[in-house]
């Protein structure tokens, strides 16, 4: 069973019901007497774009990396929090559109109900009143672009209500119910972003009014609402367009509206679909039950594989074609108007897990976001690597927001002072085009590829051993101990992570430019640069070395694990090619968790993803159990704490990476199987080269295999320690699984 339910509203709004159509958000608390419906519009942020590249940079970015050579970090880093800071430090923030407050009289109930449907992307509450039976269904259309709620009653003349739009009082928005239409209330505001949210109701009998800037239905046999919102950052026309897409779906029935959504909506979920064999009867228990006896150790392989399928649908729900951004920290859902970290895109690591399901999951398509964010953000990063460090190309910092701003965000060593960004974004550029072949697609982002190649290319700096590192830097978000001050420290000369990245990076330009047939002289340069990047390093304490000196991590069981980029999400530490590494990487990972780390949701799951790429299903595994026993909330969202989503999308990426991988050339086959997953099917999951392979599988052994090609070739298929030789067919293959001898 596909859904989430409760026998109670929520209390707390991490614990609503999260609807989206990647534009629209909704947070439903299922109240039936004191109802409200926290609502997000994606491109609402707290002001306009600022200049904040700070001039004064790059006369002082010789200074600090000399007093980082002579071992003054400390004076490096205080030099560095005034020239290499933005000006201001801030970026804007995204903040709650505001509320849908419904009221009712129904405050004695029974019988209660509510519900998330994931198969149609649908809320539904039930309960029972006055011997009366009442339903509410609430959805955010991508079709119409407004959200609906549809209240009915088992009783005619049973509905009625009170429902207006509201916002913080000091938000600076007018409540606009000077409207000519009875039937609609307004809502206008804004700071530097302008928005309207406008609220349009129908019934079926009783009376419907407007007094003031509230929507009076009583005794209706039933009624719907429709809310749409626009803002100035998508369009100058904003009041307009949301007026008008209320107004368009009026002439449309509820049934009309939710067949369109739910139509749409599933050409996405239906794409896949994971089934652990488990004991049905726990579907009848609600999800908040589950999860109880979840944590004090009872199994429920149906809550792992509804936890699955509700980051696919979270993702849906927050990014898909059609969106101006990408999913943030909280993918759309947001009710505060300064929220934690400003609820931004933090790319040293969160914003690239949003996304690290998507292939894999066949939702390819919802990063599409994010690509036009990049280029979005190339505008500005032109501007920052030519002010602040005289380089070509383009950069950006550890955060951006929804103008794309790529100068540094706040005035914190650990994490301010880090150019790494792009190169680890273009990896999701190029994992698009390995998964979807689409060179027009690649070529179109060249010039991104090129951009960010030629920052570096300018930007590294050769170390004592004759290496090319980046200085400044740092290892997000780390702290060291210095061995000749021992003072604590952040900024150094190189880290492994930056290594790792652009290892990649340089070798997906080289390919890309083979590939494109442009760029020769590009890829030449970057040829003979990739070998004298630091290579990846063990500690004396048989470790992977976090940075290029031996030096003591002030918090060993700290939220980041940088140095194992490497492991996951690149390729380059594998059991298979690379076996010592992996034994350090290994080793890194129980240092870490014995010292306390995992302790966040989001790095919870990227430690499922370490250890499947590792291939060691039970401690996966284990870390599924943690995840959703320590860092998971009762609606399922993901707690940092608080609320991030990315630890949910890399909780998805963790389960469907311990059945299917695709690295060094090679499909792996339930490289991660758990004994705990004995039996189990998967369909639709994907692999590079366009490829959609089901499985199923029976006592821990593969039983049945199929891959459908979009043309004729030769794959690499590993099942445990074989490697087989497939030739595909374009269309369905059924493999005989004997030949995938373990």
């Amino acid at each position: 069973m596909k859904k989430l339910w409760y026998r109670q509203p929520a209390v707390k709004w991490e614990d609503c019901m999260p609807l989206g159509n990647g534009k629209l958000g909704a947070m439903a608390n299922g109240s039936p007497d004191h109802g409200c419906i926290q609502l997000n519009e994606e491109s609402l942020w707290s002001g306009t774009f600022k200049d904040r590249n700070n001039p004064d940079a790059y006369s002082h970015l010789n200074e600090i990396r000399s007093l980082l050579a002579e071992g003054k970090a400390s004076q490096a880093e205080a030099l560095a929090c005034c020239a290499l800071t933005g000006t201001p430090p801030n970026e804007t923030a995204y903040q709650t559109l505001g509320e849908l407050n419904l009221i009712t009289s129904h405050s004695d109930y029974s019988d209660y109900q509510r519900s998330l449907d994931l198969e149609d992307a649908c809320a539904r509450v039930e309960y029972i009143c006055g011997g009366v039976r009442y339903s509410r269904t609430l959805f955010v259309s991508q079709p119409d672009n407004v959200l609906v709620l549809r209240f009915t009653a088992d009783k005619p003349g049973s509905v009625s209500f009170r429902a207006s739009l509201s916002r913080s009082f000091w938000a600076n928005y007018l409540s606009a119910s000077e409207s000519e239409d009875p039937d609609t209330v307004c809502m206008e505001g804004g700071t530097g972003i302008l928005f309207r949210a406008v609220l349009k109701a129908r019934t079926k009998g009783g009376t419907l009014r407007r007094v003031g800037s509230n929507l009076l239905v009583e005794n209706a046999d039933e009624a719907e609402l429709f809310v749409s919102a626009a803002t100035s950052f998508a369009s100058a026309d904003y009041r307009l367009l949301a007026q008008k897409a209320v107004e368009q779906v009026m002439a449309k029935s509820f049934e009309e509206l939710f067949e369109a959504h739910r139509r749409e909506y599933r050409s996405y979920f239906d794409r896949m679909e994971l089934h652990l064999c488990y004991d049905s009867s726990l579907d009848l228990l609600p999800t908040d039950e589950r999860l109880r006896r979840f944590r004090s150790g009872e199994s429920d392989n149906g809550l792992v594989a509804l936890y699955f399928d509700f980051g696919r649908y979270l993702l849906i729900s927050s990014s898909r074609p059609g969106s101006l951004l990408p999913a943030n920290l909280q993918g759309i859902w947001n009710r505060d108007l300064q929220p934690a970290w400003g609820s931004k895109f933090t790319i040293n690591i969160n914003t690239e897990m949003n996304y690290w399901p998507a292939e894999v999951c066949g939702l390819g398509d919802c990063e599409q976001p994010l690509f036009f964010h990049i280029k979005r953000m190339a505008a500005h990063g032109r501007d920052t690597a030519r002010i602040m460090y005289h380089c070509r190309g383009i950069v950006a910092h550890h955060n951006t927001d929804v103008w794309g701003d790529t100068a540094p965000q706040d005035v914190w060593v650990p994490s301010t002072f880090w150019v790494m960004a792009f190169p680890w974004l273009c990896t999701h550029i190029w994992e698009h085009y390995e998964y979807s072949l689409d060179t027009s697609f690649l070529r179109d982002y060249w010039p991104i590829l090129q951009d960010t190649a030629l920052f570096f290319i300018d930007y590294l700096v050769e170390d004592a051993e004759g290496r090319l590192v980046v200085s400044p830097t740092l290892s997000p978000e780390n702290s060291y101990i210095h061995p000749k001050t021992g003072e604590t420290a952040n900024l150094c000369i190189g880290c492994t992570m930056d290594s790792q990245i652009l290892r990649d990076f340089f070798r997906i330009c080289i390919r890309a430019s083979e590939i494109l047939g442009t760029g020769e002289e590009l890829a030449s340069k970057l040829k003979e640069l990739l070998p004298r990047l630091p290579k990846t390093e063990i500690h004396s304490n048989g470790t992977i070395r976090e940075w290029l000196e031996e030096y003591e991590e002030v918090e060993v069981g700290h939220r980041h694990i940088s140095h194992l980029y490497g492991l996951f999400p690149s390729e380059q530490i594998t059991p298979q090619k690379t076996p010592e590494l992996a034994a350090a990487a290994e080793k890194t990972l129980e240092r870490r968790l014995s010292h306390g780390g995992g302790h966040t949701g989001w790095s919870r799951a990227w430690i499922i993803n370490f250890w499947a790429r590792l291939q060691n299903g039970e401690k996966a595994w284990e870390n599924i159990r943690l995840l959703l026993e320590k860092s998971t909330l009762d609606s399922l969202l993901d707690n940092h704490p608080p609320f991030q989503i990315d630890g949910n999308f890399g909780g998805t990426a963790g389960i469907a990476n311990m059945l299917l991988q695709c690295i060094n050339g090679e499909i792996v086959l339930l490289p991660a199987l758990p004994k705990e997953w004995p039996s189990g099917s998967v369909c639709g999951l994907r692999g590079k080269g366009g490829l959609s392979l089901n499985m199923r599988w029976e006592g821990g052994t593969l039983a049945d295999l199929s891959i459908q090609s979009p043309t004729e070739q030769d794959i690499a298929l590993r099942y445990g320690n074989t490697v087989t030789a497939v030739h595909l067919v374009a269309g369905i293959n059924a493999i005989d699984t004997a030949r995938l001898s373990m």
